[in-house]
């Protein structure tokens, strides 16, 4: 007669462990690769974002007589609405002859999450320091993302 010998089938557990363990040193490797990214998705953003904003003051100014909008008192409107081409850069009256929208929105800071300009990057409720008379933004970036950030330009340092 004829024994059949039972055979089972499955991992055993030192199988189990051993993928275990490869797999978490992929993911001690892979993880800190996409931080890098993430931070540097962030400094190409905030590069271009303020290249977009100086290019859009310089606009403004040139259509407004010399005159740069404050935007710490506005919080960004003279640049995101259309405005008269007076030095005030007062609000539309729809004569026909406005100016702008410069910009879609406010630009948002990625290191901050703010959009709200200041005067003075000590100022940590801001996420832009703006100067109206000579119509220099900066972005405000916390000093321990700095340290972290190869900024090969000065655009974005406070």
């Amino acid at each position: 007669m004829l024994t059949r010998k039972a055979i089972k089938k499955g991992f055993t557990l030192v199988e189990i462990l051993i993928v275990v363990v490869i797999l978490g040193i992929l993911a001690a490797i892979v993880i800190p690769q996409f931080t890098s990214a993430s931070e540097s998705a962030k400094r190409s953003s905030v590069i271009s974002q303020l290249h977009t904003i100086r290019s859009q003051l310089e606009l403004a100014q040139i259509q407004h007589n010399g005159s740069y909008p404050d935007l710490v008192t506005s919080q960004w409107v003279p640049l995101t609405t259309e405005t008269e081409p007076d030095l005030a850069y007062t609000a539309s009256d729809a004569s026909g002859n406005e100016m702008g929208p410069y910009m879609q929105q406010a630009p948002v800071n990625p290191f901050s999450a703010l959009n709200i300009p200041s005067t003075v990057a000590a100022d940590n409720s801001g996420a832009w320091e703006y100067d109206r008379q000579s119509g220099r933004i900066r972005a405000i970036i916390p000093a321990a993302k700095i340290a972290e950030l190869d900024f090969s330009t000065n655009d974005a340092l406070p």
